[in-house]
C-alpha cells in the first residue's frame, strides 16, 4: 500500500486534524485518509450508460439502427 509523507505541516493544522479526528472517533491518520478520499474520489460515479440514456430522453429519443452484424469475425493476425 502506498505511503505519503507530508512535511512542513503547521502546528495549527496538525492540532485541527487531531481535534477533528477525536470528534469522529478515529485516529489522526484515519481522519487524514478520510479527508483525502472524500476530496479526490467522487461520491457519485458517473455511469456512462445512464448518462447516454438521459441524453436520449432529453431529445425525445434517438432513432438509431442497432442491428447487429451476424457475420463471424475474422481472427486477428499478428505478423
Amino acid at each position: 500500500m502506498p505511503v505519503v509523507t507530508v512535511r512542513k505541516l503547521s502546528e495549527e493544522t496538525h492540532r485541527a486534524l487531531k481535534q477533528r479526528a477525536a470528534r469522529h472517533g478515529r485516529s489522526t491518520e484515519a481522519e487524514i485518509r478520510e479527508i483525502l478520499d472524500a476530496t479526490v474520489r467522487p461520491r457519485k460515479r458517473v455511469k456512462i450508460g445512464s448518462e447516454l440514456a438521459a441524453l436520449g430522453k432529453r431529445f425525445d429519443g434517438l432513432d438509431l439502427d442497432i442491428t447487429r452484424d451476424q457475420a463471424p469475425t475474422e481472427p486477428a493476425e499478428f505478423e
